[in-house]
């Protein structure tokens, strides 16, 4: 299917010209035509690798950014949450950034903010100015977070499996490079902490560039209204903006068993993968594994989702439901929990591999998310409750294992609680991967 025929409004998605509108609010309401498909695919890839190093390249670093700042313990403890807890805040505010701007505009405008975020992060000179340009940054990956699929289910909807896989290969690239080269690199630039985590504005930079480059190069058109938007008037051109069921009943995600299905899967995987990054490090080193091999583990528990991230989302794209992959995948984290209980340090390296695999839930989820929807708008709003969502049923977990932890001394209190969440997130992987469309109803 052409690039030409999505990258135009449909009734579905934009609101017909309304009577009086200034030039300048009639081009934001347009879109760019098309742009070479490779440049797109570029822009994906860039601004998805540019998704987690603010998140990961810092915790390799903190003690040494703790020390220059004067940040206290609790502060220090409050940034593992504030990057979920910024995902769901303004998450929520991108389809309305979408709607008027164009999701283009909205991903060149969020990577501008990374950049400008983790620039003004490395120069900062208390807690505060570090809290508020972490937040910038956070901010920008945020909207960015929502829109991929959206800018997927629009420019590619014959390869949503493909190009969700390039992304999220990319993101995890992103983010296991971040946390393995930043110490190097800091070391490298004088023992600098701000060098070490300011360098990584510079991929920043080049995904704005890139994505600036799509806008300016695509040519502002009005949109076409749909034939019965234009014989009935402005009040229904105003109507086809809401995503509507078959019977023309609009569609209310707070009710909709799919979408809340969906947004609970998002979070418990979240949840999982939080928990790896914050925990797992520990649990190695807690039974007797070095604190160098337990990198090295952690590394290959990241690293291992690169090239199954191409794989897995083609994979599911091609069932008609998705419940059996998530719930091997899932089995997998299974496993590896119950490695960890039963011999932590002796086969460390394959519960290592089988943690990263279950990882692979993510790239699923978001391809998901434009298989669940009809539309591009669908794909929008679908993309923002299920991700703010489940961002905010992630919050708690990494905490409550760490307090678990502290209470009981060991780590077989916390891994029951982590497989208990497994398992749930099979039960919900089963019933978000239904062949099903949010405009479906129940």
């Amino acid at each position: 299917m052409s690039l030409a025929k999505h990258d135009r409004i449909s009734a579905e998605d934009a609101p017909a010209p309304a009577a009086g509108r200034t030039p300048l609010r009639t081009a934001l309401a347009t879109v760019i035509t098309p742009v070479a498909p490779w440049l797109l695919a570029v822009g994906l890839a860039l601004a998805a690798l540019n998704l987690r190093p603010a998140i990961s390249a810092l915790a390799p670093l903190l003690e040494e950014v703790r020390a220059d700042l004067g940040m206290s313990g609790t502060v220090a403890g409050l940034l593992t949450s504030v990057p979920a807890l910024c995902f769901a805040v303004f998450g929520i505010t991108a389809p309305a950034l979408s709607r008027k701007y164009g999701p283009v505009a909205v991903v060149a405008a969020g990577m501008a903010a990374v950049a400008a975020g983790l620039g003004l992060r490395s120069l900062a000179g208390g807690t505060g100015v570090f809290l508020a340009s972490s937040a910038l940054a956070l901010a920008g990956i945020a909207v960015s977070n929502i829109l991929m699929p959206v800018i997927v289910k629009r420019y590619f909807p014959d390869r949503i499996g493909s190009m969700t896989g390039l992304y999220t290969m990319a993101l995890s690239l992103g983010a296991a490079g971040a946390g393995a080269i930043t110490v190097p690199v800091a070391s490298a630039l004088g023992d600098s902490w701000r060098l070490g985590i300011g360098v990584w504005a510079l991929p920043a930079v080049l995904a704005a560039t890139v994505w600036l480059t799509v806008l300016i190069r695509g040519r502002a058109v009005p949109a076409a209204p749909a034939p019965a938007a234009a014989a009935a008037g402005n009040g229904t051109a105003r109507a086809t903006t809401t995503m509507t069921r078959p019977d023309g009943t609009p569609v209310r995600l707070l009710r909709s068993p799919t979408a809340w299905a969906l947004a609970c899967f998002f979070g418990l995987q979240a949840t999982a993968a939080y928990i790896i990054m914050g925990w797992l490090p520990q649990i190695f080193r807690d039974a007797g594994v070095p604190a160098g091999t337990a990198g090295v583990l952690f590394a290959v528990a990241m690293g291992l989702s690169v090239p199954l991230s191409f794989v897995v989302p083609r994979l599911a794209t091609r069932m008609r439901r998705q419940g059996p992959l998530l719930t091997v995948l899932a089995s997998c984290g299974l496993a590896g929990y119950a490695g960890l209980w039963l011999a932590p340090h002796g086969g460390a390296w394959a519960w290592a591999a089988l943690l990263g695999i279950a990882n692979c839930s993510f790239p699923v989820a978001l391809a998901m998310l434009g298989l669940r929807a009809r539309s591009a708008h669908g794909v929008v709003r679908l993309s923002a409750f299920a991700q703010s969502t489940g961002y905010l049923i992630s919050l708690p977990g990494p905490l409550i294992v760490g307090v678990l932890n502290e209470t009981t001394g060991s780590w077989s209190l916390p891994l029951l609680f982590m497989a208990t969440l497994m398992a749930l997130q099979i039960v919900a992987g089963v019933l978000a991967g239904r062949d099903r469309h949010i405009e479906d109803g129940a």
